[in-house]
């Protein structure tokens, strides 16, 4: 009972942040993409904040649960990938890479507001309160609060760190094929259909290699000794 309470509890404080994560990402490509110059998330009503359009049964929901469920495994969780036509970019190869690193970049970015909300959180005093009504009612909304902002910088900094593998047709492989000289890209854009399935396995194995984990934990040591608040060293 206690630890489906638990569950529970961890949803309660996880769902938002990543919703919010997932469905700002996915906006963020087709907000690019139409700026310069592919309407086609606008015309099939992709560019919107509105997260049903955004939800995959998947990866929003079935996949997150079983990482709350598995002991040891790190969050991960997907939209529907917003449509992309790249044939209607002012300049297709250089625009794709701009697209592409959209997503994560808007991770970035969230990651650096949950990193001030957690701040101002952590520097407030209950006890400058007047009353203790107020102090209790304060800890009450600002507690929730700071746990929201403390797992979407931990969940931002995954989705940032995870798209950017350069294998498409995660973002970081797209950025890739936009950027290398046309051979390489060509050799590299025949590795999207099985990409997803390395993908996976990098994920399944992480336990034996440690490479995506190395790489998160030194992305987060980065961002702690940068922006992040000190006190998440001693949480």
């Amino acid at each position: 009972m206690n630890s489906l309470s638990q569950i529970l509890s961890s949803i309660s404080i996880m769902a938002l942040p990543l919703l919010l994560a997932i469905v700002f990402h996915e906006y963020a490509h087709g907000w690019v993409a139409n700026f310069f110059g592919d309407s086609t998330a606008k015309n099939l009503g992709r560019l919107t904040l509105n997260p049903l359009p955004h939800i995959n049964l998947l990866g929003t929901i079935i996949v997150p649960v079983l990482c709350l469920l598995a002991p040891g495994s790190f969050l991960v969780g997907w939209a529907k990938p917003v449509p992309i036509n790249s044939a209607n970019l002012h300049n297709p190869r250089r625009d794709m890479a701009f697209v592409a690193a959209a997503g994560p970049a808007m991770n970035l970015f969230l990651l650096i507001v949950s990193a001030i909300v957690l701040s101002l959180i952590i520097s407030f005093d209950p006890s400058q309160t007047e009353g203790e009504s107020q102090a209790n009612l304060a800890q009450t909304i600002l507690l929730p609060i700071a746990a929201m902002a403390q797992f979407s910088i931990v969940i931002n900094t995954i989705l940032m760190v995870i798209n950017l593998i350069p294998i498409p047709p995660l973002d970081g492989g797209r950025i890739m094929t936009s950027l290398l000289p046309p051979q390489p890209a060509l050799l590299l854009r025949r590795l999207e259909p099985y990409g997803m399935f390395i993908f996976i396995g990098l994920i399944m194995t992480d336990s034996y290699h440690h490479f995506i984990r190395t790489i998160l934990m030194t992305v987060f040591q980065i961002l702690t000794a940068t922006i992040l608040p000190r006190e998440l060293l001693s949480s």
